[in-house]
């Protein structure tokens, strides 16, 4: 028998030993991002305005940095936050020099006022506090009263338009925009995703019941929560991929296939979407929908429009580039794209070469196959391995 000895916990107590999920590379690059964002926002409020203003607002702007380049998906970092802070700290601390004069009461004030304006306006930034209290305490931006806006302001967006261009250049999308749509079938449903699980006004009371300050929009929050549920389910699924449930024995059209030909295939093999291929290589895909539409134009076009849909080919119909996915992805990233993207079909490729496509129900028939497996206490059957 080997003895083991026990492994050494750690003496930090969890809040201090607890580190950021990021790798050294991103953090090289939000310093150097910091860097050059800061170097030259002051150089240029240099250039514009007295050397020495520039200087009085190198604290908050390296603080701004950090949120603006380390952490430039939170709430916090997002442009109304930063430029709405910044105005908000200039009118402040030159509201109160003009009230009360520049004192430390009066700086503590103009902070706490900024600070209330700015819950107010949902444009919540920290570094803004610590400018509040320079507009108030520093002598060469206090004497300027509220010219002092124009200083602020200028290095405010200029740190801002260098974040927008540093960070997208090396791969963070920044400011982050808001997720698209789910496609919406104009009925008082939810959206598929929203129907069962978590949906956006449970992330809401969940909130509200936090009560707390989250640095996360909604957005981010349930994106989060669902990569997460996605994990899970990839866990427990095992490596079932697409190659495993995908039909082989494809019927395919190419660009120059009519509409009436397509149509037919569709009807006789009881299918919502076929493949373009044109020399082997998927071009494009077109679904009964698609079909439906063109040829309903058509007949709006009259009698020789409704002739005339004999001769149009399948070019005119297809949607490209089409959405297709490797034979090794995972089911799990399969469901979003054939439920909530409302897809019927996607087309599997090996190599560059189309070798299969997955429908609603090639998903629904694995997935019923994983739970069958699981209600029965044991492992689903074993799917035959991709060739």
């Amino acid at each position: 028998m080997t003895n083991r000895l026990p492994e050494k916990s750690s003496r930090l107590p969890a809040w201090l030993s607890t580190t950021p999920h990021t790798r050294p590379l991103e953090w090289l690059r939000a310093a150097s991002g910091a860097l050059l964002g800061v170097a030259a926002s002051v150089w240029l409020c240099t250039w514009l305005f007295d050397p020495a203003v520039a200087q009085m607002l190198l604290g908050p702007l390296g603080a701004s940095a950090v949120l603006l380049f380390a952490v430039s998906s939170g709430a916090l970092s997002q442009p109304w936050s930063i430029l709405g802070s910044y105005l908000l700290a200039g009118l402040s601390g030159a509201l109160m020099v003009q009230l009360l004069g520049a004192s430390m009461g009066s700086a503590v004030l103009a902070m706490a006022v900024c600070l209330l304006a700015m819950f107010l306006l949902r444009c919540l930034h920290p570094p803004a506090a610590a400018l509040t209290l320079c507009v108030v305490l520093v002598p060469g931006l206090s004497a300027q009263g509220f010219a002092v806006v124009l200083p602020v302001m200028f290095i405010a967006c200029s740190l801002f338009a260098w974040a927008v261009l540093f960070n997208n250049l090396t791969g963070v999308r920044y400011p982050r925009l808001s997720p698209p749509a789910e496609p919406s079938h104009h009925t008082a449903d939810l959206p598929v995703g929203q129907r069962m699980g978590i949906g956006n006004e449970d992330l809401d009371h969940a909130l509200d019941e936090f009560g707390g300050f989250i640095d996360l929009t909604r957005e981010d929050l349930a994106t989060l929560v669902r990569r997460t549920e996605q994990h899970a389910l990839r866990r427990q699924m095992g490596e079932l991929t697409a190659a495993q449930i995908m039909s082989r024995d494809l019927r395919w059209v190419t660009p120059e296939t009519t509409l009436d030909q397509a149509l037919e295939i569709l009807q006789y093999h009881h299918l919502k979407v076929l493949p373009v291929l044109e020399r082997d290589v998927l071009v494009g895909v077109v679904t009964l929908a698609d079909l439906i539409e063109l040829i309903r134009s058509r007949v709006q076009g009259g009698l020789l429009g409704y002739l005339g849909r004999r001769e149009v080919r399948v070019s005119k119909a297809m949607t490209q580039p089409a959405v297709n996915v490797a034979a090794d992805t995972h089911v799990v990233e399969l469901i979003p794209l054939l439920s909530r993207e409302g897809l019927h079909g996607l087309p599997v490729l090996e190599g560059g070469k189309l070798v299969g496509i997955v429908s609603q129900t090639d998903l629904i028939a694995a997935l019923q196959r994983q739970l069958l497996g699981r209600s029965h206490g044991g492992d689903p059957e074993v799917w035959p391995k991709a060739s």
